[in-house]
């Protein structure tokens, strides 16, 4: 667990992070260890088993936790006992136990693994003042040059299905977080020389996570 701009942030590996102040927050919790701590809020950008993933998802939930994701996930929780599930869809604004959650575009340009019209999701949420842009899985898009006041950005540099450590960094030095830090590496595909090349191309501050 690390703080930055006042926020304890840990990265769990992918896409998957862990954000604590008075709540426990995941997104897109995916091969986690064992004994976690329950979960307040999941996050989960799409219907991906990389994102979406019941296995993870299981582990965390409690009573009272609440999975705030888009609607091609609902056929996926619908078999969760406890938990309740709120859906969002991009320009959603919603308040969770009091964090607010902003739903923002996330898609391909220019292959089909995320398509645009599946209307899947990253998240901007409040935490203890700050504002946490997840991306979701996403291309470098026109979406991203109405980001404002971002205090720090988890963003994709793995290539293949997501932008590259090149167009991620493109897109940062655009919107100008706080702080950057990369994510979907490390797993299923990309490398850790992807982060390091992303860290070289920002012009803001970069922390690598892990």
């Amino acid at each position: 667990m690390t703080e930055i701009e006042g926020v304890n942030i840990e990265w769990l590996g992918h896409a998957g992070f862990l954000l604590k102040n008075e709540k426990v927050i995941y997104i897109d919790p995916f091969r986690l260890g064992d004994n976690n701590e329950k979960a307040d809020l999941i996050l989960i950008t799409h219907e991906h088993y990389d994102h979406c993933s019941m296995e993870d998802i299981k582990k965390i939930i409690k009573q009272d936790t609440i999975i705030v994701t888009v609607a091609d996930c609902q056929s996926k929780l619908s078999n969760l006992e406890i938990a309740s599930v709120t859906l969002v869809r991009p320009g959603d604004k919603v308040n969770v136990q009091g964090t607010v959650i902003e739903a923002v575009p996330a898609y391909n340009k220019d292959k089909q693994f995320h398509p645009k019209e599946n209307e899947w999701v990253g998240f901007i949420l409040t935490v203890n003042g700050k504002r946490i842009y997840h991306a979701g899985d996403t291309d470098s898009i026109p979406e991203m040059q109405s980001l404002t006041n971002i205090d720090i950005a988890l963003v994709p540099v793995s290539g293949t299905y997501v932008m590259t450590a090149e167009e991620a960094a493109d897109a940062v030095n655009r919107f100008r977080p706080k702080v950057a830090i990369p994510m979907h590496y490390g797993s299923i595909v990309g490398k850790k020389p992807d982060a390091e090349r992303f860290k070289k191309g920002c012009q803001v501050r970069v922390e690598i996570l892990g």
